[in-house]
């Protein structure tokens, strides 16, 4: 039975009088986003300020705009801690792994939601559930992987005699080259995809590689920005694996040019907070350039029932 006009407006009056209206939970939710943001900004805000305080002032007051701004910091992370060659370097590497999972991360993806084959699953999910391994657990294995391949770096074709990748940039890229949860991403996205564009175009004699390049990616733009993202900021923001491939300056990453205004007893934070913003900024730019689709590609991508 359904309820009375009287006594919906009754239970509508008793809500609102314990605070349970539309109006109050706009309310409390307005006031929650604003107590999260500003708690997520104001470090950034501080990380912004401290970058143009002299070091001399750096902790002489509290305030979020310095008394006298400078740009000495910015010209000392770019050429004492050599941030521009870092950052070129960062960028070769995270653009190099943006191709490589959107080629053959969205590729595996596809394959394993739309050409079912024996053992699918349980491939599939044994490639995933590699994502929860620590990357500290697999340092020694990647080393010597890179360090054997064979025909690379004075190494014969057992590959042993010379270094292989170590030091060099193709070594960072190398444990990026296909992440496992773009892999799980793309699988869950082509899951949803209409079959039926597929079929027809198999009536057609296309073959798979032809209906993949242009029946399904060009639908997957969505899934394309979510896998950009993620790869392109998982390299960016690493430290531990360049620190371990990598031994000299000229093919360092960003994360580790900052890391020399923190090797000495002396830190420097005003130019370590310039070099922290100028980091920050490509990873913004690549967000914003990519939201609309980002967002829609967590929806498409996320778990199904």
């Amino acid at each position: 039975m359904t309820a009375s006009a009287p006594t919906r407006r009754a239970s509508a009056l008793q809500r609102m009088r314990r605070g349970e209206g539309p109006r109050e939970r706009r309310a409390g939710s307005i006031i929650t986003l604003v107590i999260v943001t500003m708690l997520v900004l104001v470090p950034f805000a501080w990380v912004i300020s401290l970058s143009f305080t002299p070091p001399s002032e750096a902790f002489g007051s509290v305030s979020l705009i310095p008394a006298n701004p400078t740009l000495e910091n910015y010209t000392t992370a770019f050429f004492d801690a050599d941030l521009a060659r870092a950052l070129l370097n960062s960028g070769i590497v995270g653009l190099v792994t943006v191709a490589t999972n959107c080629l053959f991360a969205v590729l595996a993806g596809y394959a394993f939601a739309m050409l079912p084959f024996p053992g699918n699953k349980a491939l599939f999910y044994t490639l995933v559930s590699t994502a929860a391994i620590p990357i500290s657990v697999t340092l020694i294995p990647l080393f010597l992987m890179a360090r054997g391949i064979p025909l690379v770096g004075g190494n014969d074709i057992l590959g042993q005699g010379g270094s292989g990748l170590l030091d060099t940039l193709a070594g960072v890229i190398l444990p990026y080259i296909v992440m496992p949860m773009n892999i799980f991403l793309a699988r869950q996205f082509f899951t949803s995809a209409p079959l039926e564009l597929g079929e027809a175009a198999r009536m057609d004699g296309a073959g798979e590689l032809r209906i993949f390049f242009s029946v399904y990616l060009p639908l997957a733009r969505p899934l394309i920005a979510v896998v950009a993202i993620f790869s392109f900021t998982g390299v960016w923001d690493d430290f531990l694996w360049p620190l371990v491939v990598t031994s000299s300056q000229e093919v360092q990453t960003v994360q580790l040019a900052l890391a020399r205004f923190l090797g000495s007893g002396n830190v420097q934070y005003g130019p370590l907070m310039a070099g922290t913003v100028i980091a920050t900024v490509p990873v913004l730019i690549v967000f914003l350039f990519n939201q609309r689709s980002f967002i829609s590609g967590l929806s498409d991508g996320s778990v199904k029932g």
